[in-house]
């Protein structure tokens, strides 16, 4: 049982950085001054996502192969 939490743990926390990469990425505009971008805004709404992808990745991930005893 242990194994199959770690896995669903590591899982979810790869999805879940990938999603707060990909969110702050499209809130950054071309041509933008790095000094100009709102980062309080950037890291709030990232991590928000993040915790939305934990909680979607509750439902269930197709990383984490089921086996036949479960």
């Amino acid at each position: 049982m242990y194994g199959k939490t770690k896995q669903w743990l590591t899982a979810a926390a790869v999805r879940s950085i990938k999603t707060m990469a990909q969110v702050a990425l499209s809130m950054l505009t071309i041509g933008q001054a790095v000094i100009d971008v709102n980062w309080v805004n950037v890291l709030s709404v990232s991590v928000v996502a993040g915790i939305i992808s934990i909680l979607t990745s509750l439902a269930g991930l197709p990383e984490v192969e089921k086996t036949d005893g479960e």
